[in-house]
């Protein structure tokens, strides 16, 4: 307990899944927690949790990341902590994605982000210390999936590595994790396809899904002080099956 004690911590998509998971075991360890989502109705609920505040945020808007971080620092003195987490997914196949498709999932997979860095790193350099924590995807590491996913969490990649060697000097670190295939409401429509849960399982070394426990444990470390010489690293949370 107490890892992240008074620590001031952002978390985008913290309304739901793993994002809201993060948010759960972050307050616990005594951080003050930002639930930032562009889903009104669930920062309702999450806003009634001890130390979390909910406040909205589209991701995608460089305006309203620049007022957002602001606000943030202005009433909490500090931001010691930002995790990326905002993201969507998508079932279409190369065939079918579209330049509209494209473009909205690498602006919200892509762009939200680069945006929470632009906004939120340069605060934490002025403070000579930080911790930023990038959701990317087991499918940036490997070849799954030739779609607009896959492009936009290799997105996620390539940033993080460009952001800890330019924020390194500053004292802020920026390290990624990579989820395999991970229980939540976005993954929902697998349990309806139980052939295709069952092969992924059988697939996976470690014989079983991802929980949102197993990649908010990972971000924790990240956000801690445990890992103070860290920057610029990749922690896979998969099961094993990008190993093979």
């Amino acid at each position: 307990m107490n890892r992240l004690k008074n620590k001031v911590a952002i978390v985008t998509g913290g309304a739901s899944g793993i994002g809201e998971q993060i948010v759960d075991l972050f307050s616990q360890e005594g951080a003050i927690v930002i639930a930032a989502d562009i889903n009104k109705s669930a920062l309702e609920k999450v806003s009634q949790k001890d130390n979390v505040t909910g406040m909205q945020l589209n991701v995608v808007s460089d305006q309203e990341w620049a007022i957002f971080s602001k606000e943030i620092k202005d009433k909490f003195g500090r931001i010691d902590i930002l995790v990326n987490n905002a993201g969507i997914s998508s079932e279409k196949t190369f065939k079918d994605i579209t330049l509209d498709d494209w473009q909205k999932m690498l602006a919200i997979n892509g762009f939200g982000p680069f945006a929470g860095i632009k906004h939120v790193a340069p605060f934490m350099a002025e403070q000579k210390q930080g911790s930023i924590v990038n959701i990317s995807s087991y499918t940036a590491q490997i070849g799954q999936g030739f779609n607009h996913y896959s492009a936009s969490k290799g997105a996620v990649r390539a940033l993080s590595k460009a952001a800890a060697t330019q924020f390194g000097r500053s004292g802020v670190r920026i390290n990624a994790l990579f989820p395999g295939i991970i229980e939540t409401p976005m993954t929902h429509s697998l349990t309806q396809h139980q052939d295709l849960l069952n092969q992924l399982i059988q697939a996976t070394p470690l014989q079983r899904l991802g929980k949102p426990e197993d990649i908010a444990q990972a971000a924790l470390f990240l956000a801690s002080d445990e890992s103070s010489y860290i920057t610029g690293a990749e922690i896979i949370i998969d099961g094993g099956f990008s190993a093979q």
